[in-house]
């Protein structure tokens, strides 16, 4: 596995610590504002990623699955990470606080609606992650070596229409409790 990859591994490793370590810190020891800090670090996880795929594209190296998977993941990574961490706050207040409401399953029009929700989320996921691909493809400005960034856009632009055509089918025939 290449540096780029382990740095994916790495990233995602990096994002649940932060945020264990800041529900740690918010809940079993009392300090909210060091809480909110390791939560609000998320991002910077994302930021390194960037510029670790930038630096490799920019010293000569051709775009491979690993350099667009790092963009989709910046991408969903932004995109969901503030739902993302309010879920497991939930599940954190509630099984290992034993705080707070049970976490709720959903079904019918809620569950519809909520899966459309995370829909609108894919989409700005896949603008934020197809505007650094479309980037490093204007970047690079070389497409013998961005072929595979140009085909992972036409692959993620497929899941997004496959994702709204399950988003509206939960409308049409929607999940039995």
């Amino acid at each position: 596995m290449n540096f780029l990859a382990w740095m994916i591994v790495i990233s995602e490793i990096g994002f649940w610590v932060l945020i264990l370590a800041g529900f740690i810190t918010r809940y079993i020891f009392k300090l909210k504002r060091v809480g909110l800090f390791l939560l609000a670090l998320t991002p910077v996880i994302d930021f390194i990623l960037l510029v670790a795929t930038s630096i490799d594209l920019y010293r000569g190296a051709t775009a491979t699955k690993v350099h667009a998977i790092a963009a989709v993941y910046i991408g969903v990574s932004v995109a969901f990470g503030k739902s993302m961490i309010a879920w497991a706050d939930r599940r954190f207040q509630y099984y290992v606080m034993k705080q707070g409401p049970k976490p709720v399953k959903r079904y019918g029009l809620d569950y519809a609606k909520h899966y459309f929700k995370s829909w609108g989320q894919h989409v700005i996921a896949y603008l934020i992650g197809a505007g650094i691909l479309f980037g490093l493809i204007y970047f690079i400005n070389d497409s013998s070596r961005t072929e595979v960034l140009t085909g992972f856009l036409k692959l993620w632009t497929l899941v997004l229409g496959i994702d709204f055509v399950v988003a509206i089918s939960n409308f049409v025939w929607p999940k039995k409790g």
